[in-house]
């Protein structure tokens, strides 16, 4: 078993604001690039009295995982109407706000490069839930998604445990990416060719590239392996209510065990705008195959 301090490193911050002292933000940066999940205790986000209405599984429609918001502003996967949606909507595009400005503060050095992605609320228990393997977040895994390519681009997520009632949200940490890599690996062989009628059924998108197709391979390959989930290193770690962490999913193992009312930040950043490019997954895959995927 891993222990939290292999996987969490922990930063006193008091606000979504600005500024944070220059070594915290150094210490920041070189922890999410190694691999590690940032926590932040004290980082609460505020709902007025009438957003309180939201705290509710009913918002949801029922289909989606969760209510998403795209940087359009069209929001999607809620059963609300009207002003009930479009409350909805202000309070998740002020918790992008407020994500953005922390992200940018924090790490200074992405400040530019940051691009801002999908906003979620995730209303719903997840213990319980039912899902197939593949979309169930239960289970360790890497994010990697059959309809969003992500080329040379990293995944950064913001989460937030907004639950009124003194829940936490449970989740369970796996082993160094290049460690599960290696393990997997072996067994996911090099992209075949697919005829675009069969990409198009099945929702993939064309022109995705040899790591995208490792990296669903590897993503799917860990939910479907039982005895990966139970005897590989993890760490179960609880997050409290009103707090906050950041992490690169596309590298850090994590499933959801339990919890409900948590926003998210999702942020995309290329990896030549990394401090350290060679710890990302991108190069660690093209270490460990030999050539590159992209």
């Amino acid at each position: 078993m891993l222990g939290p301090l292999d996987v969490l490193r922990s930063i006193a911050v008091g606000g979504w604001s600005g500024p944070f002292a220059p070594e915290i933000a150094t210490d920041a940066i070189r922890s999410l690039e190694q691999g590690k999940v940032l926590t932040f205790p004290n980082l609460s986000f505020a709902f007025s009295d009438t957003e309180k209405s939201l705290f509710s599984p009913a918002i949801s429609d029922g289909r989606s995982k969760n209510v998403s918001l795209d940087p359009s502003g069209r929001l999607r996967g809620t059963a609300l109407k009207h002003h009930s949606a479009e409350m909805l909507r202000v309070m998740m595009e002020r918790y992008a706000g407020s994500a953005m400005e922390f992200a940018t503060g924090l790490l200074p050095a992405y400040a530019l490069k940051l691009e801002r992605s999908q906003t979620s609320y995730r209303p719903v228990e997840i213990r319980g839930r039912r899902a197939s393997t593949i979309r169930d977040d239960t289970r360790m895994h890497v994010d990697a998604f059959p309809s969003r390519p992500m080329g040379q681009r990293r995944i950064l997520r913001l989460f937030t445990n907004v639950n009124p009632r003194g829940a936490d949200r449970f989740w369970r940490i796996g082993e160094p990416f290049e460690e599960m890599a290696r393990s997997l690996l072996p067994n996911v062989p090099e992209r075949q060719r697919i005829p675009s009628w069969i990409l198009a059924a099945t929702g993939f998108v064309s022109g995705r590239s040899p790591y995208d197709h490792l990296m669903l391979q590897l993503h799917n390959r860990a939910k479907r392996d039982r005895k990966y989930q139970v005897e590989s290193p993890h760490v179960e770690v609880a997050f409290a209510p009103g707090s906050s962490w950041l992490c690169y999913t596309d590298q850090v193992m994590h499933a959801a065990l339990g919890g409900q009312y948590v926003l998210e930040q999702t942020f995309h950043l290329d990896v030549d705008s990394m401090l350290q490019p060679e710890s990302s997954p991108l190069r660690t895959l093209e270490r460990l195959r030999g050539h590159p995927l992209v």
